[in-house]
Parts: structure tokens; C-alpha cells; sequence
């Protein structure tokens, strides 16, 4: 091994702070979401931008769901952390996060009608989040693999 590699081998690269923050920030906005929307109900979904008919649909969705945003919203911001602290465990939980959102979008998509409640609108904002979800498990598996992550 030389000198430049010994150096630089317990090092975290420049582009886990970069991702890190980003999933901080990103998963740390999910969590509080979901805090304020369980603090101030329906006063913060109006002030969301939320209809009338969209807060109904989302007041009927059961409590199993709400505990699948939780986990998803939660694990997010835990998985962030993780990664920041540089932990491998960081993986797996950014796993369980995107399993929790896959489950919701089956909910959304397949087992009520949240498309026609809730609109086009959130197609694009459903589709980021996937993105997002996806990107995490990729980059937490990536430095896994290289060893970044112990």
C-alpha cells in the first residue's frame, strides 16, 4: 500500500458529505411532514394546498398506512444519519424506507383509487420520491461495497 493510499483509505470521499446532507435535508423534510400533519391534521394539509376532497381521502387512509409512512419517512431520516456517521447499517435501513414507499404507491395506485383523489399532480412528486428512495439504496450499497461504510 503507499503512503497516498494509507492516507486517504480512512477517509470518507468528498461526495458522502455531498449525500449526505442531501438525504438529511431530503428525508428530514419526509419526517417533518409527517410530524406536522400528525400535530396540526388538517389545518397543515390545507395549508399544504390540499382540497377538501383530498384531505378526506387522506383522513380514511388506515392506520396500517400512516404506520408505512412512518417507517418510510422515519427510516429515511435514519438511514441519512447513517450514512453521515458512516455505517453499513445505513443500507438496509434506507431499504426498509423504499420498501415502506413501494408499499404506499401499491396502496395509492392499486388498492384505492388516490390517483382520482389526489390527482395528476402528485404523479411527478410520487415519481422524485422513488427517484430519491432508489438513489439512497444505490449510493449506501455502493459504498458499502468500497468499503466506505463499516
Amino acid at each position: 500500500m503507499t503512503a497516498a493510499t494509507e492516507t486517504t483509505a480512512g477517509r470518507a470521499p468528498w461526495h458522502l458529505w455531498v449525500v449526505g446532507v442531501v438525504a438529511l435535508l431530503w428525508n428530514g423534510f419526509g419526517a417533518f411532514d409527517y410530524t406536522m400533519t400528525n400535530l396540526q391534521g388538517d389545518a397543515w394539509l390545507r395549508q399544504a394546498g390540499m382540497t377538501e376532497g383530498q384531505i378526506t381521502y387522506f383522513n380514511a387512509m388506515p392506520s396500517w398506512m400512516m404506520a408505512v409512512w412512518a417507517i418510510g419517512v422515519w427510516g429515511g431520516l435514519l438511514g441519512a444519519i447513517l450514512l453521515l456517521v458512516r455505517r453499513k447499517l445505513a443500507l438496509p435501513v434506507f431499504v426498509v424506507s423504499l420498501a415502506a414507499y413501494l408499499l404506499s404507491l401499491v396502496y395509492y395506485y392499486v388498492l384505492t383509487d388516490g390517483l382520482a383523489a389526489m390527482g395528476q399532480s402528485m404523479l411527478p412528486m410520487n415519481i422524485a420520491i422513488l427517484a430519491g428512495c432508489l438513489f439512497f439504496v444505490w449510493y449506501a450499497w455502493t459504498m458499502t461495497k468500497r468499503g466506505v461504510l463499516r
